[in-house]
């Protein structure tokens, strides 16, 4: 089916976010994607702060980038917005990273008083990177996200629900646009 860049903007090394994506990102494979975990955490301080366009693993990332069909994106929602370290790494791809690809906004929090975090703050910075098509995301409460002492993550069935379906949307719209870009 299609190429997936599954990205966590989490700085947390335990993060519930990057678990969830990683739920999320089982999910999509079950439906025949190809997924490709990133971890922001893990790319280098140096070259994320000192914004080295050049450290190889930076230029790694943008190739993973590029090489995507869609893009989900999640982050942990830090004073109404989305987290310093995803900013970060978008303000080192290129103006136009997300030009024709479909992307999945998520956001977890403490509140649900950063909800909209994700229209406010997130999706126009997606939108000014080219995205072709930002289906809706969802944020999820982090009390609604549960890790057990043998690592299984438990999300509550409500939120369980919402994430279900947001993730089939972005599988049929990603589905749907790679399917019309192959019969060009």
């Amino acid at each position: 089916m299609a190429t997936i860049l599954s990205v966590s903007g989490s700085p947390s090394a335990t993060s519930r976010t990057a678990r969830l994506l990683r739920h999320l990102d089982e999910r999509l494979v079950a439906q025949g994607h190809d997924v490709i975990p990133l971890d922001v955490r893990t790319l280098p301080a140096e070259a994320l702060l000192g914004a080295d366009f050049t450290h190889a693993a930076i230029v790694r990332a943008t190739a993973l980038f590029e090489q995507a069909d869609g893009v989900v994106i999640g982050t942990p929602v830090y004073k109404a917005a989305y987290s310093g370290l995803l900013k970060s790494l978008l303000d080192l791809l290129p103006q136009y990273a997300l030009a024709g690809k479909t992307v999945l906004p998520l956001a977890t929090g403490g509140s649900v008083a950063h909800v909209l975090a994700i229209d406010y703050a997130l999706r126009p910075v997606l939108a000014s990177m080219g995205a072709a098509h930002i289906t809706p995301g969802w944020f999820t409460l982090d009390k609604d996200i549960t890790v057990g002492e043998d690592g299984t993550l438990t999300v509550a069935p409500g939120s369980a629900e919402a994430l279900a379906q947001v993730t089939d949307q972005f599988s049929a719209a990603l589905g749907s646009r790679t399917a019309l870009l192959g019969a060009a």
